[in-house]
């Protein structure tokens, strides 16, 4: 893959994991004053101007000039030095624009539209319920589809926006509705996901052994069932695993997260037997089963497009944070559907929303226009491709892309 201003070269293969790792987590923050929340932007990785220096008055010219070998060598010096300011600069001047958008917005806008869609989400729950109570075949599959599709939209944008703080511009809330929607609605410890999702992934975008979405790759699975039948599992798999990382949590916080996911579960099951009029636990469990399971091939399919397959980085030699970014993601389409079930963020903004993680799925479609003509004049990469397009070259490179490690790029000019 080429791209200007950087040239992409694949390296070897996998690296083993940099000791130093959790050092990258704590890299400063701009000192602009970013859009979103101040507690959310230590994940975004922006340097400012004063963290990489200004030019001194002494031009390079004047050094080589004047200088012999260590005149040279200061020339060189600062001429790296100016390199790196402009690239932050890169960074800064998107943020400048987007920050002026976000200003301009409403709280509508920032976080309403997407609370809204969340909140019609647990309103149509009821009806679901009770259309699962029939025995009518349409009657029922409509209630399947109904509580299936709320159930996507809670767990899968209700927890991605919870994650990242999206859903309040207060500390509090936004950890309230972070516990809320990733353990009761989730099953999912809300701690392990965090710095899953955000400490690495977003982080640590497409670097080998970090952020790489290696934890999506099961090796030994062939093609087809990886691709069309390992997903229906994921309703099955999410707790469970779960259950293994609560091993790893302090005791009081092991036991709230496991009282909270046992109560999500619980809640719904009893709702089943009790309002629907399930006559055995076995068929409950089997429409929870089902309804649960109804995206789960959208779901893994989104999670694997998007990264896999597109740049992949060396701890050791990471780009700046806006090529990491514009090299390593990828855009979907618009779809109506996945749009409003899994949300912008996760579809059609994905680039957009990890150059900035605290926005909103309407907020990253609203600045969506301003970055891609940002990063189009300043020739970066904007990946785009349709579901379909990814689904035939996962299919037909599956060993490549799946199971081998992937290859290492080298941005040749800007690393």
């Amino acid at each position: 893959m080429t791209s200007e201003p950087g040239r992409c070269v694949g390296g070897h293969r996998g690296e083993e994991r940099d000791p130093g790792w959790k050092s990258w987590e704590e890299e400063p923050s701009s000192q602009l004053d970013l859009p979103g929340n101040e507690w959310q932007l230590k994940d975004t990785g922006v340097v400012s101007l004063e963290a990489v220096g200004q030019d001194s008055p002494v031009t390079n010219e004047t050094r080589l000039k004047t200088g012999g070998a260590a005149g040279r060598k200061a020339a060189v010096v600062q001429k790296k030095g100016t390199e790196e300011t402009e690239r932050d600069s890169l960074m800064m001047e998107l943020t400048g624009l987007v920050q002026k958008v976000v200003r301009e917005s409403s709280w509508w806008e920032r976080q309403g539209i997407d609370c809204s869609i969340l909140l019609s989400a647990f309103l149509s729950l009821p009806a679901g319920f009770l259309l699962l109570g029939s025995s009518q075949a349409l009657v029922f599959a409509m209630g399947v589809l109904l509580m299936g599709t709320a159930h996507a939209i809670i767990t899968v944008k209700g927890t991605h926006l919870a994650s990242h703080g999206a859903l309040s511009e207060s500390r509090a809330w936004g950890g309230f509705w972070a516990v809320f929607f990733i353990e009761v609605c989730g099953s999912f410890p809300a701690k392990a996901g965090i710095e899953a999702h955000v400490k690495l992934h977003h982080a640590h975008t497409n670097v080998i052994g970090l952020g790489d979405s290696s934890t999506w790759r099961i090796p030994f699975l062939p093609r087809y069932v990886y691709l069309f039948l390992a997903p229906l599992a994921v309703p099955v798999l999410t707790p469970l695993v779960a259950l293994g990382l609560l091993k790893e949590h302090a005791p009081g916080l092991a036991l709230r997260t496991g009282c909270l996911m046992a109560l999500g579960l619980y809640s719904q099951y009893w709702l089943l037997l009790h309002v629907s009029g399930f006559q055995s636990s076995g068929s409950a469990l089997l429409c929870m089963l089902l309804c649960r399971a109804l995206f789960s091939l959208p779901y893994i399919h989104v999670n694997i497009f998007q990264h896999i397959g597109l740049a992949m980085f060396s701890p050791h030699r990471r780009p700046k944070r806006i090529y990491q970014m514009t090299h390593g993601v990828l855009n979907l389409p618009r779809n109506p559907l996945l749009d409003w079930t899994f949300g912008h963020s996760l579809i059609n903004c994905h680039v957009e929303h990890h150059l900035f993680p605290f926005l909103s799925d309407h907020m990253c479609l609203k600045v969506k226009p301003i970055v891609s003509q940002y990063l189009r004049e300043k020739q970066l990469p904007y990946h785009e491709d349709t579901y379909l397009s990814r689904l035939r070259l996962f299919f037909d490179k599956y060993p490549e892309l799946m199971v081998f490690a992937p290859p290492i790029t080298d941005l040749v000019g800007i690393q």
